[in-house]
């Protein structure tokens, strides 16, 4: 029967680098986006009369506008970060997987090859090309080389175990490409529910100021709106972004498992009719 492949130090240590890298990211996230609201948008050149806290912001900045929205802020600037942070390592990442070359082409030469019973320069190949892809074919070239040699299993035995030994590869080099997408997907509810945490935090403020007896507070009605309103705006910017980059790498992901099962199943097919 197949034999499964040992995942290999390297892959363990890569699995929990990646994990190290995602805690570390989330916090250092959080915490530049306190230092970023604190120190740039809460400077007291964005305000009138250099008081943050009573002061309102100047005429036009923006900065200023952004850090009366409230302790919510520095989260979602946090988590936009996050999305952007996590962004750039998935294609890092993703980007590898397909190897040096094109993955269409590589995979038409290793059809080529393979219909040529040509197995040796089908590995050379995916020496050549290397890449997540390249390594799940030559796992199961390898074992179809080791299934010509088999004495005690018939065709369809062996040509069971070539595919045992693809999908088992392949569900090894995948998890580390969907690695931290998680994070991206979790991000696109928690952006939106914070910018309408900071929504409602700022109406309550605003309706509050109306409450008043008497003329209503208008600089803590405008507050108040523009704490709500600049929540609102952010979160549904993280949530936006992050739909993006994870529809982004997750039809990149479907591209190359796409590719391996094509593969894969030239492999299988013409080991069977060749062994009949």
């Amino acid at each position: 029967m197949a034999n499964a492949p040992k995942p290999t130090t390297a892959k363990k240590e890569s699995s929990s680098g990646s994990n190290i890298f995602a805690s570390l990211s989330i916090v250092m996230c959080i915490f530049v986006g306190v230092l970023l609201w604190k120190f740039v948008m809460g400077d007291p050149s964005n305000f009138e009369g250099g008081d943050p806290e009573n002061g309102h912001p100047l005429p036009g900045n923006y900065f200023g506008m952004v850090y009366k929205g409230g302790l919510v802020v520095p989260v979602l600037m946090g988590l936009f970060l996050m999305v952007i942070v996590f962004s750039f390592e998935r294609f890092f990442v993703i980007s590898k997987a397909p190897g040096k070359g094109n993955v269409d082409q590589f995979v038409k030469k290793i059809q080529g090859f393979i219909g040529a019973g040509n197995i040796d320069s089908a590995i050379s190949e995916c020496d050549k090309q290397e890449g997540s892809v390249a390594n799940v074919i030559k796992s199961g070239l390898k074992k179809y080389k080791e299934m010509e040699v088999e004495p005690k299993m018939d065709t369809e035995q062996k040509c069971l175990a070539i595919q045992k030994d693809i999908e088992e590869a392949t569900a090894l080099e995948m998890p580390m490409l969907e690695q931290n997408l998680t994070v991206i997907a979790t991000l696109v509810s928690i952006g939106t529910l914070m910018g309408l945490l900071g929504t409602v935090t700022g109406m309550i403020k605003a309706f509050a100021a109306l409450s008043t007896a008497g003329s209503p507070d208008q600089a803590a009605l405008a507050n108040g709106i523009s704490e709500a309103l600049i929540n609102t705006a952010t979160g549904i910017a993280t949530s936006a972004l992050a739909i993006i980059m994870y529809n982004l790498f997750t039809s990149k992901i479907d591209k190359l498992t796409y590719a391996i099962d094509e593969a894969g199943f030239s492999i299988v097919q013409t080991y069977a009719s060749t062994h009949k």
